[in-house]
């Protein structure tokens, strides 16, 4: 059995297909017993985050077509979603060129997928994730902003809410706090960060696509000034230099993708770190599994045939 996908990628979730071969392989026998399968199997595979061709076979199995047949539409569909969650952080990883990524999609999906989409961005580059789920597959944490709702809950009072929040979590997180509650990102950036100095991690720019932050309202002829633009993290960086808080990150989310942070990039933007949310759990990357050999001979379906691959490596 031969496995490719059809794009160029970062491949995702191999560890869990094999896991699931080794796991699962086997057959019951006419009176219920079940045999385990793994050890008549012989596996070669590429690693966890590997750079991928498209069509490049990614895993062999060779064995009795019986002990794992049943598998097929399982290690399919984890290698087609962590692939796809890998090769999207890996771009926005590339187009940020050496800036963090903060993986913030968890909202976007099922709460199943976290635990394998948030391994699957950690591997591909992601600084940080948004759930404690996302990280348990190596032992972090989740990290994220002092929220909307938090503020709201304060009386929409940023400096209150981030006060609260800083004196109960400074010491265990960066502290990153959310500007755009009032739309006066400016303002409020210099009002959060005189009140908690250096407890002060960043401030997070999150205007929504269809608003105009105060801070623009006079150059709105001059640019396109809606959701969180370049001008709009210009003006922000430049009062916080000027108040003396030039140790403050500037993260910059709502909207972004790989191709929006390439313009951002290319303008030289004064962004520390980039949230990224559900551009990351979007598209397509879809694996296939064929029989390609049998006995020892040729037999593909017409369109198909094997592929040797000397990239792949036995599995012990």
């Amino acid at each position: 059995m031969q496995v490719f996908q059809k794009q160029a990628a970062a491949l995702g979730g191999i560890d869990e297909a094999i896991a699931i071969l080794r796991l699962c392989a086997g057959e019951r026998g006419r009176g219920g017993a079940w045999t385990p399968g793994w050890e008549q199997l012989e596996v070669h595979a590429l690693h966890e985050g590997d750079e991928i061709a498209p069509r490049e076979p990614v895993m062999t199995i060779t064995g009795d077509y019986a002990l794992f047949a049943h598998l097929e539409t399982v290690y399919l569909g984890t290698l087609a979603r962590r692939t796809l969650v890998m090769r999207n952080v890996r771009e926005v990883v590339q187009a940020a060129a050496g800036k963090q990524i903060l993986y913030f999609p968890a909202r976007h999906d099922h709460w199943l997928v976290q635990t394998g989409d948030g391994w699957a961005a950690h591997v591909a580059g992601a600084i940080g994730v948004s759930t404690d789920a996302q990280a348990s597959w190596w032992g972090g944490v989740g990290v994220g902003t002092v929220p909307h709702g938090l503020i709201a809950a304060y009386g929409g009072d940023t400096v209150r809410a981030a006060t609260a929040f800083a004196d109960r979590f400074a010491d265990r997180m960066n502290v990153t706090v959310l500007v755009d509650f009032d739309n006066n990102s400016v303002g409020t950036s210099l009002a959060v960060a005189d009140a908690l100095g250096d407890r002060l991690w960043g401030v997070r720019l999150d205007t929504s696509e269809t608003l105009v932050d105060r801070a623009l309202l006079d150059e709105m002829g001059d640019l396109r000034p809606t959701g969180v633009n370049l001008r709009l993290v210009e003006k922000v960086r430049d009062a916080l230099d000027a108040a003396g808080h030039k140790r403050v990150k500037v993260v910059a989310s709502g909207g972004f993708d790989a191709a929006r942070i390439r313009e951002f990039e290319a303008a030289r933007a004064p962004v520390d770190v980039y949230g990224v949310g559900s551009s990351l759990i979007r598209g397509r990357n879809d694996f296939t599994a064929d029989v390609v050999v049998v006995d020892g001979q040729p037999c593909a379906k017409v369109g198909r045939r094997h592929v040797a691959n000397p990239r792949l490596e036995r599995v012990d």
